[in-house]
């Protein structure tokens, strides 16, 4: 179930396993992304794509909206 975190929550999920997807399209992703995180535009975020995630530990997505 995807719940909302905040950046204070972020680093002890990270520092327990946790994976940081970020979702942004690559030239976004190129430009500046949080480090450690892996890039799967959300536009090819599928089956595929996250098989080699580890189903073990939690799954963070992130995605900046300026909106």
């Amino acid at each position: 179930m995807p719940t909302r975190i905040e950046i204070d929550r972020l680093r002890p999920l990270l520092a327990e396993g946790a994976q940081l997807i970020e979702v942004l399209p690559a030239a976004e992703y190129e430009e500046q992304h949080l480090p450690g995180a892996v890039n799967i535009p959300l536009k090819r975020l599928d089956a595929a794509t996250t098989a080699s995630l580890d189903r073990g530990n939690p799954v963070v997505v992130y995605c900046w909206d300026y909106l």
